[in-house]
């Protein structure tokens, strides 16, 4: 193999080469690897792509990858390889002063033997779908000519770049902007630049436009709708770059997960200090946009936990929704009412620029508004007509996503022999109802008023009766998001109460600081490490003790007054919060999370 266009390829993957004539051999020199290192074992009579070996040698993700005639082991699966070399060399020593047939001929493929000794201890071995790209050890000259063919006649480049792009996206993603942001993906991997500095970039690039909107002029408004279309075709790229060089991180999980929520509700922030400026009030639209958007992913993510190991799904409408998948038009229509990412960016974009804020918000709470009828609706009916068991790991995420406080801990731990003899649909009701009675005497009573105090008392009691007992019934995913929404609205509903300057904004903070945490609570579930730890949980009050706190204040502070003790509450949580984040998302055990799928 040295010289061979086999090592070349290896090296420039990044690999340093060794040549073994033996498993034995092998194992010597796999040994002499530090043990932090990745190291890989390759046929030398491989042929195929390089972009099957890329896929297979270079993924971070997998502790274990192979393809025919090429296995990587990351470190956790180093000592599960040296086994599994032990068993394949042993017909080669011990066996043979035997007179034991050896186990590893001339003709044996030893990366693939070694896989299944790997996975046969017990470290899963990723196997990549490599599509149309070769990866073969062929067994005589007549095979190995047919493979070096079919490697000539599929251009793994062109492979490589299609494959960059998220197999399953939004209309205007997939047709308006992924066709030219994959070759800017290109561009930045050739250039050396990594997928965290093109998110970081979409970022910036996004700031400025929520910049521009803030200064409320015409020409103001349609420079910051041009940025705000640049920011999402980088929000692709650095998406596409990822996959197209196989740069997977924890930080770059972390950003993905957080900037586009940060991105969309600073521009929303932008457009109400622009409408301001030009005399326009619209602060409680964009607090009103942002609560319907978070609550939208609150449902969205309740709705896939609870069902993220299901047993089995037999739901007749799960059934209808595979069927119309059968039928390309649908697919696209039924993306496009939910008004995903790319839809809804491109709206806000074009209507910032010929508009003005409030129409803006407006067609935002209308279209959000009706996707997320449409969506809950087929849940509800999807979880209805299902006949499955939910698992105790379903149960679990529900409940860390109910983000419950000492407050309704303790109601919950007193309420649970009641709680045992109510109805399966007891749970999302009583949550619906203390929510709702909190929010609507919010809205009503008039600033000042003891009746959202008290209403904020008894959500503490209704909040604690929902999560006394295990949220396995058919529709408990419906909890969490009744949290957000009652949380949100209330602090939403007595800012706008205390009709005084700078309390909607105040309540703004309060609630993008809160549903920080929301999320991150949400993509440390979907990484598998679970909630964020309990003393930031009480540290932050919950959901109903940060009620409490602000239905007091409201109580017992003036209108101005509420508005300074909004913003240091916004403050505190926000830096709380913050700093647990970065330190868990920047640690060695952040799980690496990545969206395959576009976000609503």
């Amino acid at each position: 193999m040295p010289g061979s266009s086999l090592e070349g390829d290896l090296r420039s993957l990044g690999f340093d080469v060794r040549v073994s004539p033996g498993a034995d051999r092998t194992a010597e020199l796999l040994a002499e690897v530090p043990g932090a290192d990745r190291v890989a074992v390759v046929d030398a009579r491989f042929v195929g792509h390089v972009h099957s070996l890329r896929l297979a040698l270079t993924d971070p993700r997998f502790p274990a990858a192979a393809v025919p005639g090429a296995l990587t082991v990351q470190p956790a699966g180093r000592a599960a390889l040296t086994r599994a070399l032990a068993r394949a060399g042993e017909p080669d020593t011990a066996r043979a002063a035997a007179g034991a047939p050896a186990a590893i001929s001339s003709d044996t493929v030893l990366p693939d033997v070694l896989a299944q000794g790997v996975e046969t201890d017990g470290t899963p071995v990723h196997r990549p779908d490599l599509g149309s790209l070769v990866a073969t050890v062929p067994g005589d000259p007549q095979a190995r000519n047919e493979a070096r063919q079919a490697v000539l006649a599929v251009d793994d480049e062109a492979v490589r770049l299609r494959s960059s792009v998220k197999a399953r996206d939004g209309f205007f993603t997939t047709y308006c902007v992924s066709p030219y942001s994959r070759h800017i993906a290109r561009w930045c991997a050739r250039r050396g630049l990594t997928p965290n500095q093109v998110t970081t970039a979409s970022l910036i690039t996004a700031l400025i436009a929520a910049g521009f909107a803030a200064t409320g002029t015409r020409a103001g408004f349609a420079v910051a709708g041009l940025l705000l279309l640049l920011s999402f075709v980088l929000d692709c790229a650095d998406g596409q770059l990822a996959r197209y060089s196989l740069q997977y991180s924890t930080m770059g999980a972390w950003l993905d997960a957080t900037f586009d929520r940060a991105k969309e509700y600073a521009f929303y922030a932008g457009l109400a200090l622009g409408a301001a400026r030009a005399g326009d009030d619209v602060w409680a639209l964009a607090l009103g946009a942002m609560v319907l958007q978070t609550c939208r992913h609150v449902v969205d993510f309740s709705f896939n936990e609870a069902n993220h190991d299901a047993v089995s799904n037999t739901s007749p409408t799960a059934a209808l929704s595979d069927k119309l998948d059968s039928v390309g038009w649908t697919v696209w229509v039924r993306r496009m009412i939910v008004l995903p990412i790319g839809e809804r960016w491109a709206m806000i974009a074009v209507l910032t620029a010929v508009t003005t804020p409030r129409i803006v918000f407006y067609a935002l709470l209308v279209g959000c508004g009706f996707a997320a009828c449409y969506t809950t609706a087929g849940r509800l009916l999807r979880s209805l007509t299902r006949k499955a068991t939910r698992t105790e790991r379903a149960t679990r995420a529900l409940a860390e996503l109910a983000d419950s406080g000492p407050l309704a801990e303790t109601v919950a731990r007193a309420a649970r022999p009641l709680a045992r003899r109510l109805p399966a649909i007891a749970p999302p009701v009583i949550a619906l109802l203390g929510g709702g009675a909190l929010a609507a005497t919010a809205a009503l009573s008039p600033y000042g008023s003891l009746w959202p105090l008290l209403a904020a008392v008894g959500y503490v009691l209704t909040s604690g009766l929902a999560v006394a007992r295990p949220l396995g019934g058919a529709l408990d995913w419906l909890v969490p998001p009744a949290f957000r929404a009652a949380e949100y609205g209330t602090i939403l509903a007595l800012a706008a109460r205390a009709d005084v300057d700078g309390a909607l904004p105040a309540a703004f903070g309060l609630v993008s600081a809160v549903a920080y945490h929301h999320y991150d609570t949400v993509y440390r579930i979907r990484g598998g490490t679970g909630a964020p730890p309990q003393w930031l949980v009480r540290v932050i009050g919950g959901h109903e003790g940060r009620i409490l706190a602000v239905a007091l204040l409201a109580a017992l502070v003036t209108a101005t007054d509420f508005t300074i003790a909004l913003t240091a509450l916004a403050v505190v949580v926000a830096l709380v919060v913050l700093v647990e984040s970065i330190r868990f998302w920047v640690s060695s055990a952040a799980p690496a999370v990545h969206d395959e799928g576009e976000p609503a």
